[in-house]
């Protein structure tokens, strides 16, 4: 499944590989009580939360194309990997994400960059695939960006602690010679920069997008599900450093509140997208169809 949408002067792709009911919200939320699920409870039905309290995710990736270039941000779960905790996504083999990017035109010789907003499992996966026994580049013409500090954090752990994401997703790619490590300030052209969003991980980065202005910005994991943006001190149990993530979350909400700048998000239900208004003491993203 795949939907398009243009921004200023760019075209923008969502390539979604999965959308799937991922957990009770009670347990994705330490936090959240049932009496603030309750209130919720109208909105968020059917669209985010399931008869069963369930929060419903997108795994999806977006291709950003700008007078200059083609670029994937970030690269969903893929095939093949070995992800046994993760039954769900544990050795794929069907391809609904290479489908997605033939529906729209595209091949994976045509991507001239990728970048990962962090080097998570449902970020990384089809940055590799398996060609006889051994993990190469999916996109054979792109360089790969990674930020600087994401990577020397996922790096250091899988040192003590052996991690299939990093050593079938990232490390392949960084041997290949086909990896950039960048620092918080890299831009690429004049359509794209970085905007550090730490919590989730140590390094995790937003991406902004247009020229001359944040004509939409890619939020990565900085925000998992819309009960988030009204309430952005909740974490779910995945945010690496919770309080971290919360201010983060908080002040990235701020920043685009009442602006019209676009919130591509990396894990909302269908459309997405939306502009951020004030709710209270939080927020809504207002969806955009």
């Amino acid at each position: 499944m795949s939907t398009s949408f243009q921004v200023a002067d760019m075209t923008i792709h969502r390539i979604v590989e999965q959308e799937l009911a991922l957990g009770k919200a009670l347990d994705l939320l330490p936090d959240l009580t049932p009496e603030v699920l309750a209130e919720n409870r109208a909105w968020l039905q059917p669209w985010s939360l399931n008869a069963h309290d369930e929060f419903i995710l997108t795994v999806q990736s977006y291709v950003v194309r700008t007078p200059h270039h083609t670029i994937l941000i970030d690269s969903c779960v893929g095939n093949d990997k070995d992800l046994a905790t993760r039954p769900f996504w544990n050795r794929r083999t069907d391809l609904p994400f290479l489908s997605a990017l033939a529906a729209e035109g595209l091949s994976v010789e045509d991507i001239d960059y990728v970048m990962c907003t962090h080097l998570h499992v449902d970020h990384v996966g089809w940055n590799t695939k398996l060609l006889d026994g051994r993990w190469v580049p999916t996109f054979p013409n792109a360089r790969y960006v990674f930020g600087q500090a994401e990577y020397a954090h996922w790096e250091a752990m899988n040192v003590h602690t052996p991690n299939t994401v990093f050593t079938e997703s990232v490390l392949p790619v960084v041997e290949a010679k086909r990896a950039d490590l960048v620092g918080d300030h890299f831009q690429l052209g004049d359509h794209v920069r970085l905007l550090p969003t730490p919590g989730h991980t140590p390094g995790h980065l937003a991406i902004q997008l247009g020229r001359g202005r944040d004509e939409a910005v890619m939020t990565g994991d900085l925000i998992h599900m819309p009960l988030q943006t009204r309430y952005p001190e909740l974490s779910p149990r995945f945010d690496g450093d919770p309080t971290q993530a919360a201010i983060t979350r908080r002040s990235f909400l701020e920043r685009y509140c009442d602006t019209a700048t676009l919130c591509c998000t990396a894990h909302f239900p269908a459309p997405s997208k939306g502009r951020i208004t004030r709710w209270g003491d939080g927020f809504k993203c207002e969806m955009v169809g």
